[in-house]
C-alpha cells in the first residue's frame, strides 16, 4: 500500500498520525509540506479528492489567519489557495493519501480507515490511548 502524509514534524497530530502509519507496518511517502508546499493544482486535487470545501482545510491556530482577515466572507475559494500556498502554515494537517481515500486526519485516529493494517491499539504522544476498529470479517 502506498501511503503519503503532509506533515508538520511540530504539531502533535500530524506526529501520532504518522507513528499509527509506521506502526500498521507502513512507510510512508512523508511530504513536509512547510518545506515542500503543494503546488496549486495539488492543493486543488487534495481538496477535492477529500470533498471539503477549501475553507475547510483552513488552519487558525499558530498561523496568519486572523491577521490576513480569511475569517471575512469575501474570499473566494481561488483566493483561499492563493493564500494557502502563499503561507503553507495555513493549510491544516495532517494530510493523508492511500487507495482507500484521502482525508484530513483530525483527529489522528482517522487515519484508522485509510490502512490495511491498523494495530489494534495506539498510545498517542498526551497518553491517550486508540483502539483500531476492524470491518466485519476482517482478522
Amino acid at each position: 500500500m502506498t501511503v503519503t502524509i503532509y506533515h508538520n514534524p511540530a504539531c502533535g497530530t500530524s506526529r501520532n498520525t504518522l507513528a499509527m502509519i509506521r506502526q500498521s507496518g507502513v512507510e510512508p511517502d512523508v511530504i513536509e509540506y512547510l518545506k515542500t508546499p503543494p503546488s496549486r493544482d495539488e492543493l486543488k486535487e487534495l481538496i477535492a479528492t477529500m470533498g471539503i470545501p477549501v475553507r475547510a482545510l483552513l488552519r487558525e491556530k499558530g498561523t496568519p489567519y486572523k491577521e490576513l482577515g480569511l475569517d471575512d466572507p469575501k474570499w473566494s475559494d481561488d483566493q483561499l489557495l492563493e493564500v494557502m500556498i502563499a503561507h503553507p502554515i495555513l493549510i491544516n494537517r495532517p494530510i493523508v493519501v492511500t487507495p482507500k481515500g484521502t482525508r484530513l486526519c483530525r483527529p489522528s485516529e482517522a487515519v484508522i480507515d485509510l490502512l490495511d493494517n491498523p494495530v489494534g491499539r495506539f498510545v498517542k504522544e498526551d497518553g491517550e490511548v486508540v483502539e483500531a476498529r476492524r470491518a466485519a470479517g476482517a482478522p
